[in-house]
């Protein structure tokens, strides 16, 4: 049984290296694959230019294939690339050009074909140049960028505007080679060869679309070629203002929390000293946190919701882990196509024993009985609300006809591996837990009726205490996240791992620091329910970070559409949900290694 198990991930693992079954477009020469593979060619040796897509620069997620728009097909027909599960996923679709760039085969003025534009053509020319649409290449794995043409915005007598409309027809390509390698490709466009495609031109157009090529030496060597995109995202200026600025909010944020932690040990002091002394008088007027010993350990309500939240934010708690230590070994390099996407849904796949085994283990501590469905309730969890949320970004995505919507081939490949992997390891990880004879430790008994917990003031309620728990870690990892959205809702590259998991490691102390003191405030008002406060205070950073999604939007991005608007509040609100439970966890886990501690250290009858 195991060994068949072992069989099918690896099989599906391989199925996830094609993502999707190819149609009978997606054929490509044998010699072209292997050149791309080896990166070493001989003069004259033909090297493959891809189309990877185009659409509007603003938003990154709108991206269309590239022969959507009426350009030169090849005379052969337009072949399709073999993609990676997360090339897929990263919307990517390899298209072949009719561009014959040789190696070191030099070119001038070459004429690609000669088209006739008619209405719908120059609308959709038109449309794009409006939008500002770029198009995306890529030559022996580098990448490439450029715009499809240029408005004009002309100012007549009488304050009427008018707009031109031009769009480029001639393509510069500027490569460097050293030896038998592909070092460096760059694009330009010649805005003198514009054709005039605005409003007021009636008619077909004829376009007349030519490239020229240039190949130069270099003495960059092979394996130092991706440099260029390392440095492009952040000058040295910038990234000595970026280390200073985490550094700057990482000691504010450490003094803060290093401040309570004082504040708090030298409060607990004296609370042992005064708990442990043997004064009848003492017992008698007995108040504080220590009043509540008897029902502090008493296990929370939905507690298999709960158990099921607590072994979902392990498993995210531990995926981020991997990912950081797959990051700072080098994996995810610049323009290393999909990797992170492909380690996310690999390693997710994975990592869902974590998930079973803590859910059902904490379940069982608690004297749960209904474990089966507390397992399926792990399984769904999370996954259920992102499902639901990808049918939906999906449904649009195909409406516009995007990229960004996912083939059948990847659709199928992805709940194999969620039906055939996921569910079974979390059901093994669930089973596991179940059978662990770990007894859950409380220094104390628990009473048989709880106590009536006593009225408190406003600020001391549960959405008080969230906003101050998750306000101190947001603050930490603020200058970061704008970075991070920079990269994932732009076009800049994020290089810096070693910053970030700086930052998350932060992250992880202050919200643990923060929610081990707001719990302390909470007991010694004599509140005895802090279960579900310790998880929700720890998650609310996760919020924050949703609600400086509407100020990224709206104040740091120039997005629009419906499209680009559902993909960037869905998916972050997924993100977002997934901070909360890997948060929660830790301010959860936290809370209660403290009480723990408190309680073992004084005498409780």
């Amino acid at each position: 049984m195991n060994q068949l198990f072992s069989l099918v991930i690896l099989a599906l693992l391989q199925l996830g290296a094609a993502a999707r079954i190819p149609s009978a477009t997606e054929v490509v020469v044998g010699r072209q694959l292997l050149s791309e593979k080896d990166h070493k060619y001989k003069v004259d040796d033909p090297v493959p230019l891809w189309a990877s897509k185009v659409g509007p620069f603003t938003n990154p997620s709108e991206t269309y294939e590239y022969y959507s728009l009426p350009y030169c097909q090849p005379r052969e027909g337009v072949k399709h690339k073999l993609l990676g599960m997360g090339e897929v996923v990263d919307a990517n679709r390899m298209a072949s050009t009719p561009y014959q760039l040789q190696f070191r085969k030099n070119r001038q003025r070459e004429l690609v074909c000669e088209s006739l534009l008619d209405a719908e053509h120059l609308a959709k020319f038109r449309k794009a140049v409006k939008e500002d649409w770029y198009f995306q290449m890529y030559y022996d794995d580098l990448p490439v960028w450029g715009f499809i043409g240029r408005m004009e915005k002309l100012f007549k007598p009488g304050g009427v505007t008018e707009y031109k409309y031009f769009l480029f027809t001639h393509i510069d390509f500027d490569i460097k080679y050293n030896d038998d390698r592909v070092i460096e490709i760059n694009v330009s466009t010649d805005p003198q060869e514009a054709v005039n495609i605005s409003e007021n031109v009636s008619g077909t157009v004829k376009a007349r679309f030519t490239y020229s090529v240039k190949w130069t030496p270099t003495a960059t060597r092979f394996e130092q070629r991706l440099q260029r995109y390392e440095r492009f995202p952040l000058n040295p200026v910038h990234l000595e203002i970026h280390w200073f600025s985490i550094i700057n909010s990482c000691v504010t944020v450490l003094l803060l929390t290093g401040f309570l932690a004082t504040i708090l040990m030298r409060v607990l002091k004296a609370d042992f000293i005064k708990y442990n002394k043997d004064d009848p008088a003492m017992d008698e007027e007995e108040s504080g946190w220590k009043y509540v010993h008897g029902d502090v350990f008493r296990f929370p309500p939905q507690k298999n919701l709960f158990c099921a939240f607590v072994g979902t934010g392990t498993q995210l708690f531990y995926l981020a882990l991997f990912i950081f230590v797959l990051a700072l070994v080098g994996v995810f390099y610049p323009y290393n196509r999909g990797a992170l996407y492909t380690a996310l849904i690999v390693l997710y796949a994975l990592t869902a024993c974590i998930a079973g085994f803590i859910a059902s283990s904490y379940y069982k501590q608690m004297e749960g009985e209904l474990w089966v469905r507390n397992i399926l309730l792990t399984c769904f969890v999370f996954c259920g609300p992102f499902l639901i949320m990808f049918a939906f970004l999906n449904t649009v995505a195909i409406f516009y006809r995007s990229t960004a919507a996912l083939p059948f081939g990847t659709i199928v490949i992805m709940c194999l591996i969620w039906s055939l992997v996921t569910i079974p390891l979390t059901v093994f990880g669930g089973i596991a837990g179940k059978n662990n004879r770990a007894e859950f430790f409380a220094p104390c008994r628990t009473n048989k009726y709880p106590r009536e917990i006593p009225q408190l003031p406003w600020y001391r309620t549960t959405v008080p205490q969230m906003i101050m728990a998750g306000f101190l870690p947001f603050s930490a990892i603020y200058v970061e996240l704008y970075y991070i959205f920079a990269s994932v809702w732009g076009h800049k590259v994020y290089i810096i791992w070693s910053i970030l998991a700086i930052v998350y490691v932060i992250l992880i102390i202050v919200t643990a620091f923060i929610t081990i003191a707001l719990t302390y405030f909470q007991l010694a008002v004599e509140d005895h329910q802090w279960w579900w406060r310790s998880f929700l205070c720890g998650g609310s950073t996760g919020i924050f970070v949703y609600g400086y999604c509407f100020y990224y939007y709206y104040a740091r991005s120039d997005m629009s559409g419906f499209m680009q608007t559902s993909f960037f509040f869905g998916y972050m609100l997924m993100v977002c949900y997934g901070f909360f439970l890997m948060l929660g966890t830790v301010g959860w886990r936290a809370s209660l290694m403290f009480i723990r501690h408190i309680y073992r250290a004084i005498k409780c009858e």
